[in-house]
């Protein structure tokens, strides 16, 4: 019996060395590298970096233009996605279900078709405004390129962020507050006002806090809407030393990247400060209060809730699917001119187009099987582990994705711009580098599911087995995997949707052989072929759609909230 706990704990100490070992190299380790940089550099302590980095007025005015367009951007999403969650929520419409699939979509696409979708639908070219003949003339400026372009697209891709926190709190608005308020004879916007928004006052607060620091680390939709107009951001003017100047000014875009992190790092601790002023806590396990019935408003309600479905989701991804198949800018669409050459291109013709594909298809593959296989394990010791520094461990894997994306790519470049010490191996310029902080970025997306997962599973079989004499080992192989795996295997889907058309990481990483499809997506905008980044944009939007309906299969061995879109 001495022996068998003996090798438990032996195993068990092997397991926690194994795991802190993964999220030192994955999180701890390119953190410190960045921030040695700034003031060590070389090994001895300088300012140099910094002072370049605030030499002149670009840092400055980037700096504002981040502040602008993430706090225009988190006001909007806030606006839209609260308004949306307490209409869908605490009301009796219909068709629920399809409208959270479809509103949830805008946060599945990546920004950067977002971006092209927006601006293929209102831009001179725009095969859609040239159908219906309200095309403006060639040459005409598009009014996205701009800030309140940006913001608005902001506001649109993480609106639905918004949604499902506001909506998760909702789901435990108690019933008996509710009914006591209406009994006391209280209108629905009286209850709406005095009860349920100060109740709701945690989530929103939280959900501000994630879309900010979204907004600030966005690049696809800042790159797209405002390099054209020169409107330039903290991840766009990173991306433009990088191009022209190379290594030699990592140190200076380090600075920057940190900047970006402290930024978005005060939106999290600025939500902290406010939830912590007022006590929150509701004493009660009530089921959520009945559905304001809407009578004679219904249908008006819902012909106004699909209007939006239709005016941010099926418009620009219509414009996107007709920019898709005209044979070159500003052709008009018609039965003559409709082609698919721009897929047969990208698909079968264009070489980097071709390597992108399959580049981002086994990075986002290798990502998501790796986080799935290490989420078990680090979901063991976070969810049923009793040590204190557990929450240490849980934290330190939450920080590459709570931190912009720019933030761990210039991390990355520090951190493998020589070769790893004692191999002699190089991956700086290779697509290797992409995948190690695609690694690090995305295993939350996994562990949160899989601890989910833990929470909901009765331990008393796993229990049994360690009394039967079953190590940690075989434990985790033969019980608690099968039982979590639904959970996680749901996670590294959502890992392979999101690294699939990543661009914010891949964009500063990539090199000629190593590119992926945003970079190329963003290369072909760039150089004026929108119609091969339309064909581009509208394969990975139904790739996306697929992987979507594909995932709703898991659905009944998942627990609740696993799969954004479920209603």
């Amino acid at each position: 019996m001495f022996t068998r706990v003996k090798e438990s704990r032996g195993q068990e100490l092997v397991l926690t060395v194994a795991v802190v070992a993964v999220i030192a190299l994955l999180s701890l380790l390119p953190m410190l590298r960045l921030l040695k940089e700034l003031v060590l550099p070389g090994g001895t302590f300088s300012t140099a970096a910094i002072r370049a980095a605030l030499a002149g007025d670009a840092a400055w005015i980037a700096t504002w233009h981040t502040l602008v367009v993430g706090i225009g951007g988190t006001l909007l999403a806030v606006l839209l996605g609260a308004s949306v969650a307490l209409l869908v929520t605490l009301t009796d419409m219909r068709g629920r279900s399809g409208f959270v699939l479809c509103y949830v979509m805008p946060l599945m696409i990546a920004p950067q078709v977002t971006a092209l979708a927006w601006l293929q639908l209102f831009g001179p070219a725009s095969p859609f405004l040239k159908l219906i003949g309200m095309a403006p003339p060639l040459g005409t400026r598009n009014p996205l390129y701009s800030a309140s372009g940006i913001i608005l697209l902001l506001g649109i891709q993480y609106g639905p962020l918004v949604f499902l926190l506001v909506r998760a709190g909702l789901r435990k608005l108690p019933r008996e507050l509710v009914e006591a308020a209406r009994a006391g004879g209280a209108g629905w916007f009286t209850v709406l006002t005095t009860v349920v928004l100060p109740l709701m006052t945690p989530s929103i607060v939280a959900a501000a806090a994630l879309a900010f620091v979204s907004c600030v680390g966005n690049f696809g939709i800042p790159a797209f809407l405002g390099i054209p107009a020169n409107y330039l951001v903290l991840p766009t003017l990173i991306y433009q030393k990088l191009a022209g100047g190379g290594p030699a000014v990592l140190g200076e875009t380090a600075f920057l990247s940190v900047l970006i992190g402290v930024i978005a790092m005060t939106g999290i601790v600025a939500q902290d400060v406010m939830s912590r002023r007022r006590d929150f806590r509701i004493a009660t396990t009530s089921l959520p209060a009945e559905p304001y019935e809407l009578g004679r408003w219904r249908l008006p309600v819902q012909t106004a809730m699909w209007l939006v479905i239709l005016m941010i989701l099926v418009l620009p991804l219509f414009g996107l699917l007709l920019t898709s198949l005209v044979p070159g800018y500003g052709i008009p669409l018609s039965m003559e001119t409709a082609t698919l050459d721009n897929y047969r291109f990208v698909l079968f013709q264009h070489e980097a187009a071709g390597r992108a594909f399959f580049n981002s298809f086994y990075l986002a593959l290798g990502t998501a099987l790796f986080a799935v296989l290490v989420a078990v394990p680090i979901g063991y010791l976070v969810a049923w582990s009793k040590h204190k520094w557990v929450r240490f461990i849980n934290l330190s894997v939450e920080l590459p994705y709570a931190l912009p994306g720019v933030v761990m790519a210039i991390a990355a470049l520090l951190l493998f711009l020589r070769p790893i010490p004692f191999t002699g191996i190089h991956i700086y310029n290779t697509v290797w580098i992409i995948l190690y902080a695609y690694l690090a970025r995305f295993l939350v997306l996994a562990l949160r599911p899989t601890v989910a997962g833990y929470h909901q599973i009765d331990r008393t079989l796993e229990e049994a087995a360690q009394i039967a004499g079953a190590g940690l080992f075989m434990r985790l192989r033969t019980i608690v995997f099968p039982m979590v795996a639904p959970a996680a295997i749901a996670g590294g889907l959502l890992i392979f949707m999101t690294a699939l058309s990543e661009l914010t990481v891949s964009a500063l990483l990539w090199s000629s052989g190593a590119e992926t499809i945003g970079v190329v997506m963003f290369s072909f905008e760039q150089g004026g072929n929108s119609t091969y980044a339309a064909a581009m944009s509208a394969i990975m939007v139904v790739v996306t759609f697929v992987l979507m309906l594909a995932t709703n299969l898991l659905a009944p061995y998942l627990p609740n909230g696993v799969l954004p879109w479920r209603d």
